[in-house]
């Protein structure tokens, strides 16, 4: 009988869905299935009992409510490239926006319009086209829905604050399935919310981002060093970001040397230490702040030069391909300690895999210009981001891999700020890990979500617990 009640229910629900959307239905055993379900992180192996790829905003709204009227767990995919594969649920709807990947430049407003489905790379050579750039984060594949509902940091963070800090609104599909926009001065608490609470409030179905006079060329790209020079390369970095301007990033990185073609050979596989670096101010003095980088030790691999910034945007995307098996453990630093890269030195050194890495990013400078609860992300004390990125290739290597990020981990958060950031979270990281996310903003997201998802229909994210509203 229950049996029998479960095939009725799912087949209303499928019935529901026919009669409303236009996009898709995909299910179990439909050719399409697998590829829809799959996202960026192999370890990641759920199986939605539905999958609706969208056409448009009334299918995001006709998937919501019938998610809500069946009781279904429903999940958003936008570029799958979550490390926690939130766009996955277990059983329940999938809303895949992968089709809706439209991108409006208006550059006279400096502004851009980017549906939910956008990759980095499709809004970069679009408001590129303008020499105009959002702030967004460092891997062209990435899903911009993703970033920006986190927070999101890339190259430009420094110069102009989190991706939320450059935020003008956010169209959104409520748990009760209104359709509504949320800026400064449109459900401003809501607003304040989405710039960094993630899905927690209901479905994005459109950004407009802040753009900035950046590119289309820029002077960045990476060096190379051997691990034998580790140490006096991130001194180096240290001492660098300490006094440089704005414009410059600068992303720290040790590992094995991949079989690149810029790093010479003899290295391949053996440990070396990579600064990528971006400067995006005027090309006139791009050397001189440079110098110091350009001219240091020996390296064994330099294509730091004048380039494109979208070709800047995509240069990490070998290091992260879809298909691999990641784990990865993140703090927000208070410094850049030199107690801290002597420790990583030696943690990196004991890595069991040629795609792992221990990266630092810089995430100083506007941030840290406005208070802590000017936004949901908050964490606004950090200088850096520490991310120990786990990556291999086979599942009996799990075990091993995951052991090593979490060894290096324990050591090193002694560095942190308290605060981490929720995109880099994995899947087992609860929600003691979110409230270190949100720190002193974590009530007032709690009061939002009591408020605008009471009946936690939105739960397949780091999920924000509902706090009483009298």
């Amino acid at each position: 009988m229950a049996d029998s009640q479960h095939v009725e229910s799912h087949q209303a629900v499928v019935s529901d869905l026919e009669r409303q959307i236009r996009g898709p239905l995909i299910q179990p055993g439909d050719p399409e299935y697998d590829e829809a379900r799959s996202v960026w992180n192999a370890i990641i192996d759920r199986r939605p009992a539905l999958i609706v790829r969208c056409a448009g905003i009334d299918d995001v709204v006709a998937g919501v409510n019938a998610a809500r009227t069946h009781g279904l767990s429903l999940s958003i995919k936008g570029g799958g490239h979550n490390i926690a594969g939130l766009a996955v649920c277990e059983g329940g709807l999938m809303l895949d926006m992968s089709a809706l990947r439209g991108v409006q430049v208006d550059p006279a407003r400096r502004v851009a319009r980017a549906e939910p489905g956008c990759l980095l790379g499709d809004v970069d050579r679009e408001t590129q086209a303008h020499g105009l750039a959002a702030v967004l984060g460092f891997v062209s594949a990435t899903g911009c829905a993703g970033l920006t509902l986190g927070g999101g940091f890339g190259y430009l963070t420094r110069r102009f604050g989190w991706t939320t800090d450059n935020l003008a609104a956010i169209e959104l599909v409520t748990a009760d399935g209104r359709v509504v926009r949320a800026s400064d001065s449109e459900n401003s608490e809501l607003f304040w919310g989405l710039c960094g609470g993630g899905g927690n409030f209901g479905v994005a179905t459109s950004f407009e981002y802040k753009l900035h006079p950046v590119g289309p060329d820029v002077f960045a790209g990476a060096v190379a060093w051997r691990g034998e020079e580790a140490a006096s390369v991130l001194e180096l970095y240290r001492s660098v970001l300490t006094g440089a301007p704005r414009e410059l990033a600068c992303v720290a990185s040790l590992r094995l040397a991949p079989p690149a073609p810029w790093i010479a050979k003899e290295v391949h596989g053996k440990p070396i230490v990579a600064l990528f670096a971006c400067y995006s101010g005027r090309l006139e003095g791009a050397e001189r702040v440079l110098a110091p980088i350009k001219s240091f030790g020996s390296p064994v691999g330099d294509i730091l030069q004048q380039r494109t910034y979208v070709s800047q945007q995509s240069l990490l995307d070998a290091t992260q391909p879809k298909g691999r098996r990641y784990y990865w453990k993140s703090e927000y630093l208070r410094s850049f300690d030199p107690s801290l890269f002597t420790r990583a030195i030696e943690h990196a050194s004991r890595i069991v895999s040629p795609h792992s890495a221990i990266l630092f990013f810089p995430v100083d400078g506007a941030t840290n210009e406005l208070p802590e609860d000017h936004s949901a992300v908050g964490n606004r004390d950090a200088v850096g981001v520490l991310n120990i990125a786990a990556a291999w290739e086979r599942a009996t290597d799990d075990q091993r891999n995951i052991e090593w990020a979490r060894t290096a981990w324990r050591d090193l958060r002694q560095f942190s700020t308290g605060g981490t950031y929720i995109n880099f979270l994995t899947e087992e990281e609860g929600d003691d890990r979110t409230r270190a996310a949100y720190r002193t903003n974590y009530p007032r997201l709690a009061q939002l979500k009591a408020i605008w998802d009471p009946g936690n229909l939105f739960h397949a994210n780091k999920n924000i617990g509902r706090a009483s509203v009298a």
